[in-house]
């Protein structure tokens, strides 16, 4: 009786039968058993990674001998390895967009998964919080108008019945109008900033509730020249003195032909000046790396200090000005 030989992944070729159909039956026999292999190893990490509804019953894991307890033992340990950290979520489309600003507001809205996913389907035991995957999308809300309302209180010495006081309203461009800061340097940086024609900024305006005519805009835009006005000269001097690069005039050249081309010509010498006058700012805020809409606002809310010393309120150093005043009147509200 010749004694059984067994073939294992470490046996040499002269051991493997040379009958052809004892072969074919022995590939047939691995694949059979790879293909179970398989099947157990995909059910078993469903029943570790999948969701709560596909539990494991505690029987079942014999069918896997080890094979269960050994791949749990190495996820556990891998857990144990690595500190909580917070990922954030690669988009497969992301194609390298740059990240959103970390100065604009956020909505925080939390996800957790359900009660029952919690639990463990293993163990049964409550799982721990081990990170967490951000994912940010830009959203908008359409531009709000709300009113500032002054309320001025008088103040009068009743014995006497006369000497009434009453507080002082803050200087404005428009005395007698309704626009407010924010409201003109929107007005302004849309025209000659973003070459929006002021018929198409009415209809903005109309799907907000608020009706303003193109020749009421017109108006307005030409009263507040007056107080801009020392800034183009002083600007001007400067730039004789110290010519800019032909690369930066050549950009502002084409900015101030999109806006032509967009107003369909000044129709007037007077709506060129004025035309003239805000590009020549809205672009020096540009070269500045300054929000135009944020330097226009503050020039009104400091029209007094802006007549008595222009200089300090250039696109270049407004934001040191401010600093400063903000310090003064700190230290006076100290000292006071």
């Amino acid at each position: 009786m010749t004694a059984e030989i067994k073939i294992t992944a470490g046996s040499s070729i002269e051991q493997l039968p040379n009958d052809p159909q004892t072969l074919k039956q022995m590939v047939l026999t691995l694949l059979e058993q790879i293909d179970d292999l398989n099947g157990r190893l995909y059910y078993l990490k469903r029943q570790l990674f999948g969701k709560q509804s596909e539990k494991l019953d505690p029987a079942q894991r014999l069918l896997f001998e080890n094979l269960y307890d050994q791949v749990k033992a190495k996820i556990d340990q891998q857990k144990l390895s690595k500190a909580p950290t917070v990922k954030k979520r690669k988009n497969a489309n992301h194609h390298g967009r740059n990240a959103l600003p970390q100065d604009l507001p956020r909505e925080v809205i939390e996800i957790e998964p359900p009660d029952e996913e919690k639990i463990c389907p293993v163990c049964h035991k409550e799982k721990e919080r081990i990170g967490s995957e951000e994912t940010e999308k830009l959203e908008y809300v359409p531009a709000s108008f709300y009113v500032k309302k002054y309320v001025r209180y008088k103040f009068a010495c009743k014995a006497c019945e006369s000497h009434v006081s009453i507080g002082e309203l803050p200087p404005m461009v428009i005395d007698k109008g309704i626009p407010g800061e924010g409201l003109l340097a929107h007005i302004i940086t849309s025209k000659y900033g973003d070459h929006l024609p002021l018929n198409r900024l009415e209809g903005i305006l109309q799907r907000h509730g608020v009706k303003i005519t193109v020749s009421t805009m017109c108006d307005w835009v030409g009263k507040s020249v007056d107080l801009l006005a020392p800034l183009v000269k002083r600007m001007r001097a400067r730039i004789l003195q110290s010519p800019l690069i032909n690369n930066a005039c050549e950009s502002a050249l084409k900015k101030a032909i999109l806006h032509r081309k967009n107003s369909y010509f000044f129709k007037t010498p007077n709506g060129a000046r004025v035309g003239d006058l805000y590009m020549s700012l809205i672009y020096t805020c540009e070269l500045n790396g300054v929000n135009p809409f944020d330097y226009l606002t503050e020039l009104q809310k400091h029209a007094n200090e802006l007549s008595s010393h222009p200089s300090h309120w250039m696109p270049w150093n407004y934001c040191q000005t401010l600093q400063e005043a903000d310090v003064t009147r700190s230290q006076t509200c100290h000292t006071s």
